[in-house]
């Protein structure tokens, strides 16, 4: 297993839609289990292959519920439905999220509260998760990454303005942007 550097927001492989992994190799059981021990170090809920530089329809994620139950698990050519966004603002205080792409920032962003992903697992078995709450935002997220998509590309003008002026300021929004967990100390 290794840790992997990942890419910051910029980099080409963030903003285009994966490819759908066509067959279950070795190669693809590596980089999960690179995945896995890259979003660990980061330390982060999810990680999505594009983020390691790789174009494929693939995320990891782990997460622990206020009793300290553990979910974690790998979806390979997922399929998202959600149930429509509430109306309204989001708020700051419940609904901020940050991204291993665009490392150390936290902003507000609504999400539905509700979804269905279907997949497969390393295996090739059938997964269905319908899940709420926290675990919903994190399908959700990194679904996006697999569709090009960064959490910063749905803020609303002023929260992406100053993402930009961020990104600026650090360098980023270029291809080859990229931090490593457990070297680079970036607060993600």
């Amino acid at each position: 297993m290794a840790v992997l550097p990942i890419r910051i927001m910029g980099d080409p492989v963030l903003h285009a839609p994966a490819s759908p992994v066509a067959e279950i190799t070795d190669e693809i059981r590596q980089l999960v289990a690179d995945m896995y021990d890259t979003m660990d170090a980061a330390p982060g809920v999810g990680l999505a292959a594009p983020q390691v530089g790789v174009g494929l329809r693939i995320y990891v994620y782990t997460y622990q519920d206020d009793d300290g139950a553990p979910w974690r698990g790998e979806i390979i050519n997922p399929e998202l439905w959600m149930r429509p966004m509430e109306p309204g603002d989001p708020d700051p205080d419940e609904e901020s999220e940050g991204c291993l792409s665009f490392p150390g920032e936290r902003f507000p962003l609504r999400r539905s509260d509700e979804v269905l992903v279907t997949g497969t697992d390393l295996e090739g078995a059938r997964v269905e998760l319908r899940v709420d709450g926290w675990r919903a935002r994190i399908m959700q997220h990194e679904f996006d990454h697999l569709d090009g998509i960064l959490y910063i590309d749905r803020l609303d003008d002023g929260d992406w303005k100053t993402t930009q002026k961020i990104a600026k300021k650090r360098g980023w929004g270029r291809p080859g942007s990229a931090w490593m967990p457990g070297v680079d100390d970036l607060d993600a």
